[in-house]
């Protein structure tokens, strides 16, 4: 990283955001200037030489030094510790005017944090890179050589995001678990970094196979899976989509199952959960989200029941200050704007409760509409519940669990296990005729706005016979 244009223009204080400082520290090109470090351990250095040029540990005294030298860089670690104190605010507040005269300039290096607002105005906003796709070459090539094994382009991908220690270690334990390097492995040391944030967590992917019926949306996601695949980056390739519709559908299923197909890591980020109490936390958490999901590269992003992590967007100025209003901005403007290759699952059972900006059209490049499941579709859910629970429905039962959800359809499997399938049939009321009027409402609103997600439905079922308690492990 270049900031020597910075220092001819006479800048006196830079800051640069990073998590490798003592990369950035050797790598960040100051010629033409004395360039110095300093942390509170070995006090001030030569960078190149790393010889001791003064015993000084203290912060203060390090940036007094600054003012008595010329043409001189000092790279300080760790300072974001120690920059809220009063003594280094008055002492940078002194010395910028003194810098910018004899060409120094003090350059922060460390992560992200927010200076304070008395000495903020001084300091320009500088991002080091995370290593590129040949810096990571280099480092795989070193290792190969080492071990006789050749690079892999797969694994160097997989590593995109990763730190250089990160990276090599990752590399390192492909090798020695593999003997090559495997972009499983590395993938699997690289959410080391979702997990480290606290913010989000990682979800098993769920087969295609276990979702019962919604073929028009399988259908729809491979055959757009293709845009993803190397050689085809003129093909667009979907950023998001949204699933909406009635509770117990299958809606978060399929996000699941969108991981499985794309073969893809799934992410999930619940928006209520970076909701924090101080002022200004929420806004950092899923800036913080977004930032370490762009770094991780390809993956599902799935957001269960964003109708309720976005509620109170428009009343937002009046009843949180505005901060459910700042985090839907910045989803939106990152969902728009980044060119990371993920794709963002959205569900929600209330789509009233959504903002019209939310669904303008480009916003998500499909929204499809999960509805009460077919005859057919029931058919097929009917024999994963059985062959998940080891339960005995019989297939042509399905026609008499008309307006029955796959949710309600699950649990049917799990009571009839205990209290036989006649009497658990009895014990279940369907939403389809609690919240009937609710449901015809989304129904009728999706025949002109959304995708139909779900299976054409098959007449050719038979017609249904009495249901008997079929079920073996029934104890009447």
């Amino acid at each position: 990283m270049d900031i020597t244009n910075y220092l001819k223009a006479g800048y006196p204080a830079l800051y640069t955001t990073t998590l490798e400082p003592l990369r950035a520290t050797k790598t960040l090109n100051t010629t033409g200037w004395q360039s110095c470090c300093w942390d509170c351990l070995r006090g001030i250095t030569d960078r190149d030489s790393e010889k001791a040029i003064e015993d000084v540990i203290d912060p203060l005294s390090a940036i007094k030094w600054l003012g008595n030298q010329n043409d001189t860089v000092l790279l300080v670690q760790n300072f974001h510790h120690f920059v809220s104190s009063v003594e280094i605010i008055q002492e940078i507040q002194n010395s910028i005017a003194i810098w910018k005269a004899s060409g120094c300039c003090l350059v922060i290096v460390g992560p992200p944090a927010l200076l304070p607002q008395e000495i903020a105005c001084f300091f320009t906003m500088l991002e080091f890179k995370l290593p590129t796709r040949d810096e990571l070459r280099a480092i795989q090539q070193e290792l190969a050589q080492s071990v006789g094994v050749d690079v892999n382009d797969d694994a160097i991908e997989a590593a995109l995001g990763l730190t250089e220690f990160e990276s090599e270690t990752a590399f390192a334990l492909s090798l020695v678990l593999k003997n090559r390097f495997c972009r499983k492995i590395v993938t699997e040391q690289k959410m080391q970094m979702i997990k480290r944030t606290g913010l989000m967590e990682f979800w098993p992917p769920v087969s295609v196979d276990e979702v019962g019926g919604l073929l028009l949306f399988k259908q729809y996601l491979e055959n757009r899976k293709s845009a993803f695949e190397p050689g085809n980056r003129n093909l667009p390739k979907p950023k998001a989509l949204l699933l909406v519709g009635i509770p117990g559908t299958g809606k978060s299923l399929s996000c699941k199952a969108a991981a499985s197909i794309l073969g893809w890591p799934l992410i999930r980020l619940d928006i209520s959960s970076l909701k924090g109490s101080l002022v200004g936390e929420s806004e950092r958490k899923i800036r913080q989200a977004t930032a370490t999901i762009d770094a991780f590269g390809k993956s599902v992003v799935w957001m269960d029941e964003i109708d309720k992590g976005f509620a109170g967007v428009k009343s937002s100025g009046h009843t949180d200050g505005g901060t459910t209003s700042a985090m839907f901005g910045h989803f939106l403007t990152w969902m728009q704007e980044t060119t990371t290759p993920m794709l963002v699952m959205a569900t929600a059972n209330n789509i009233g409760q959504l903002p019209p900006e939310f669904l303008r059209a480009g916003r998500f490049d499909a929204m499809f509409f999960v509805d009460i499941p077919t005859a057919a579709e029931r058919q097929q859910i009917v024999r994963i519940m059985n062959e998940r629970y080891g339960s005995d429905i019989p297939p042509e039962c399905a026609n008499e669990l008309e307006g029955w959800t796959g949710a309600e359809i699950e649990q049917l499997a799990k009571d009839a296990l205990f209290d036989g399938l006649e009497k658990a049939r009895q014990n279940i009321v369907p939403l389809s005729k609690t919240m009937k009027e609710e449901i015809n409402a989304l129904q009728q609103w999706a025949v002109t706005r959304a995708r139909k997600a779900n299976s054409p439905d098959k007449p050719e079922i038979k017609p249904a016979r009495r249901i008997q308690s079929h079920v073996a492990h029934q104890p009447n």
